[in-house]
């Protein structure tokens, strides 16, 4: 069973599979490999920047409930 990683930890093996990309000493096979794993890891770390996003922009109310926050 694999750990999830935290945001920071995707955007930093992110981080490396592009220099490794950019690089160019890849054969294409890896090359496609490392692609296609770079775009999985900028998926789900776009969809963690969402879901706080959308924690943020919630407010609690006085009777404990979470509520959009918009600024009127």
């Amino acid at each position: 069973m694999e750990k999830k990683m935290t945001l920071e930890e995707e955007l930093k093996n992110l981080e490396e599979l592009v220099k490794e990309l950019e690089n160019g000493d890849v054969d294409l096979d890896k090359a496609i490999t490392k692609y296609t794993d770079a775009m999985k890891l900028a998926k789900s770390a776009s969809d963690k920047l969402k879901t706080a996003e959308e924690k943020v922009n919630k407010i609690l109310t006085e009777d404990g409930k979470l509520e959009d926050f918009n600024i009127e």
